[in-house]
C-alpha cells in the first residue's frame, strides 16, 4: 500500500472539497491556505501536492476522513483509498484520542484553534509529533458544518524508547 507520489483523479466532488477546506479556513482564520489562483482544478491540484499536510474528516459520530493530501499520505503511510476510509481517532494512539477529542471539541466551539502539537502514529506503526497545527471547522458554502481539518508543516518522528 504505497503512497509515494501518488496521483488521485481531481473530481468535481474532490474539486468542491477543496474550495470548502480553504474558504473555511480563509473565512476563519483570515488567511489562505495556498495561492488562490483563478482555477478552481488548479487550486485543488496545489492543495494535494502542497508540501504541508491537509486533513479532514467528516461529521459522523465517529468521524471518517474523507481528504488527505499527499504530504498526508505519505506521513500516515496509507493510499488514497484507505485513508478516505480509516475512522480519525486512529491517526492518535489511544491514550492521546481523549486529549484530541477534547481539541476538537474546542475548534467546533470556537470555530478554529491553533498552535496544537501532539503524537499521531501511521500505518505501520510509526509515532510523530506534530507542532503548530491548526484545526478548524469545514462549512460548505452554504455555511453548514461538514466536519473539521487539520493543517500542519512542522512533525518529528519519535525514536522508540527502549527500556531495560
Amino acid at each position: 500500500m504505497s503512497s509515494s507520489n501518488m496521483s488521485i483523479p481531481l473530481t468535481a466532488s474532490l474539486i468542491e472539497h477543496s474550495q470548502h477546506l480553504l474558504n473555511s479556513f480563509k473565512a476563519l482564520t483570515g488567511n489562505d491556505l495556498i495561492d488562490r489562483t483563478p482555477s478552481i482544478k488548479i487550486q485543488a491540484n496545489n492543495l494535494f501536492h502542497a508540501n504541508f499536510v491537509i486533513v479532514s474528516h467528516d461529521t459522523q459520530p465517529d468521524p471518517v476522513f474523507n481528504y488527505g493530501n499527499q504530504t498526508a499520505l505519505n506521513l500516515w503511510e496509507f493510499d488514497w483509498e484507505h485513508f478516505v476510509r480509516l475512522p480519525s481517532r486512529l491517526s492518535a494512539e489511544p491514550m492521546a484520542q481523549i486529549d484530541r477529542d477534547r481539541l476538537l471539541l474546542e475548534a467546533k466551539n470556537n470555530g478554529y484553534i491553533q498552535n496544537y502539537g501532539g503524537v499521531r502514529i501511521s500505518r505501520t506503526g510509526k509515532r510523530f509529533w506534530i507542532e503548530n497545527a491548526t484545526i478548524w471547522t469545514v462549512t460548505d458554502r452554504y455555511g453548514k458544518d461538514i466536519g473539521q481539518a487539520a493543517t500542519f508543516s512542522k512533525w518529528s518522528p519519535i525514536a522508540e524508547e527502549i527500556t531495560l
